[in-house]
C-alpha cells in the first residue's frame, strides 16, 4: 500500500469538532436524573438519542411506539429547542476563541483550520484536546474531534472516533486509516450507495481504491463516481470554507410510522415550503432549482429535484414544483411508507439582479410574499401558517445555522 509523504505543507491541521448525541446530552446536562440513562428528545418521532439508547437499538426518526419496544426503560422528553441553541452559542463561542478560521456545519458541528496557529501556539492534536476540554468545562458536553489533513478526512476521523473521542489522521497514515473503513463511514455515501457498492463486492474503502475511475463513474455515474474516486485517494479539497454563502436552504418533518392521508403530506410539505421561502427572502437571495427529500418507513433515502428556467424567489413557483416533485414519488411513497418528508433551495444566488428583470405579471405574487414576510417579522414566523396546516400544525422546526 503506497503512503503519501508528510510534507510540511500537508499537514494535518483541520479539526472537525462534533458534538456527541446533541439534544440528548444537553438533556441529561441540565437533569442529572437522565445520565446514564436512555433517553429519546421527542414525541411521536425520535429527534435525538442518547448513546444508551442508541446502544439498545433507538434511532433518529424512529416511532416513539416502536423505539419503547425496542428499549424499555427509555426516557422521552420533548424538545427544548431555545435550550439547544443557547448551548450552540456557548460552543461556536469556544470555537472562534480557537481560531477565527470556523467553518459551522449545523448547530452541532463545524470544521476549524488550525494550520495558523502552530508558530505562536500548540501542535494541532494538543489544541483540539484543549477544545474538548474546555466545551466540557464551560459548556458541560462531551464533543468528538477528528483532526487531518482535509475537512472529508478530519469528519471521517469525527465518525470513528465517537463518542466523546479524539483522532489524529497523520498525513503519512491517511491510507492505512481510510483503506480499511466500510463504505459506509464515507462521508457522502450514503444507504442506496452503500448497497449499491455491496451489490458488486466492494465493502471497505480500499475495495474501491483499487478501481480505476472510469470503472467507478460506470457503476455510479459521472459525478457519484469521480467523488468517491477522489475521496478514497485523499484529493479531496483541503481548505476550510469560511467567506462562502449558504449554498442551500432546508427544511424538513418528521410524520412518523405508519400510513399517512396524502392531504396531510402535502400539506407538510407547503409548510417546509413556506418556511424555507421565508428564509431565502430574508436572506435577500433566489433559487435556482427545488429539491424534495423522503425517508422511508425502511430508513431509506430519496431525492428528487428540478430547476427553474429562471431563478426565483417566489413561494408559489416553489411550491408548485414541489408537489410536482411530491406527485411524481407517489409511488414509492405507496410501496415503502414515508417517515420523513423535507424539501430544500440551492443554486443560491443574489436576489438583487432578479428584482430587476421582474416582469409585470409576477408584481402581485411579490407583494403577497411581502406582506405575509412582515407579517411573520412582526408577530413571528407560526404567525402565518396554510389552513391546511390549522389542525396538525407545521410540525417541530430543528433549530439551524443562521442564514
Amino acid at each position: 500500500m503506497t503512503q503519501r509523504g508528510a510534507e510540511p505543507e500537508r499537514r494535518a491541521a483541520i479539526l472537525h469538532a462534533d458534538l456527541d448525541a446533541f439534544y440528548a446530552a444537553v438533556e441529561q446536562r441540565d437533569d442529572p436524573r437522565l445520565r446514564g440513562r436512555p433517553v429519546a428528545v421527542g414525541g411521536g418521532v425520535v429527534l435525538a438519542a442518547s448513546y444508551e439508547a442508541k446502544r439498545r437499538g433507538v434511532r433518529t426518526a424512529m416511532g416513539g411506539r416502536q423505539a419503547r419496544a425496542v428499549c424499555p426503560g427509555l426516557v422521552v422528553v420533548p424538545p427544548r429547542f431555545d435550550a439547544y441553541v443557547e448551548a450552540s452559542r456557548a460552543v461556536f463561542d469556544v470555537f472562534r476563541r480557537t481560531t477565527p478560521n470556523v467553518q459551522g456545519v449545523s448547530i452541532d458541528e463545524a470544521f476549524l483550520d488550525v494550520a495558523g496557529l502552530h508558530r505562536i501556539d500548540v501542535p494541532p492534536l494538543d489544541i483540539a484536546a484543549r477544545l474538548r476540554a474546555q466545551v466540557r468545562d464551560e459548556v458541560g458536553l462531551p464533543i468528538t474531534v477528528g483532526v487531518a489533513r482535509t475537512p472529508f478526512l478530519a469528519k471521517v476521523a469525527s465518525r470513528v472516533a465517537k463518542p466523546d473521542g479524539l483522532l489524529l489522521v497523520p498525513p503519512d497514515a491517511e491510507d492505512a486509516f481510510l483503506h480499511p473503513l466500510p463504505v459506509e463511514m464515507l462521508w457522502g455515501v450514503g444507504e442506496v450507495t452503500a448497497r449499491k457498492l455491496h451489490g458488486y463486492g466492494l465493502v471497505t474503502a480500499g475495495d474501491v481504491a483499487a478501481l480505476p475511475q472510469p470503472v467507478l463513474v460506470g457503476l455510479l455515474g459521472p459525478a457519484g463516481g469521480r467523488h468517491l474516486f477522489a475521496v478514497v485517494h485523499g484529493r479531496t479539497p483541503a481548505r476550510v470554507v469560511t467567506d462562502r454563502p449558504r449554498g442551500s436552504i432546508g427544511a424538513q418533518r418528521a410524520l412518523g410510522q405508519g400510513a399517512h392521508d396524502p392531504r396531510f403530506v402535502r400539506a407538510a410539505l407547503l409548510g417546509l415550503v413556506d418556511r424555507v421561502c421565508r428564509r431565502l427572502r430574508g436572506a435577500h437571495r433566489v433559487t435556482a432549482t427545488v429539491v424534495l427529500r423522503l425517508r422511508f418507513a425502511d430508513y431509506t433515502r430519496a431525492t428528487r429535484s428540478r430547476s427553474f428556467v429562471r431563478p426565483t424567489e417566489s413561494g408559489e413557483e416553489v411550491a408548485a414544483v414541489a408537489l410536482r416533485l411530491l406527485d411524481e414519488a407517489e409511488p414509492l411513497i405507496r410501496e415503502r411508507g414515508l417517515t420523513l418528508i423535507g424539501t430544500a433551495l440551492t443554486g443560491l444566488s443574489s436576489a438583487t439582479y432578479v428584482q430587476q428583470t421582474l416582469e409585470l405579471e409576477h408584481a402581485d405574487r411579490g407583494a403577497l410574499d411581502s406582506a405575509v414576510d412582515a407579517v411573520a417579522l412582526r408577530f413571528g414566523a407560526r404567525a402565518v401558517t396554510r389552513a391546511s396546516l390549522l389542525r396538525t400544525g407545521e410540525g417541530i422546526a430543528v433549530p439551524l445555522l443562521p442564514d
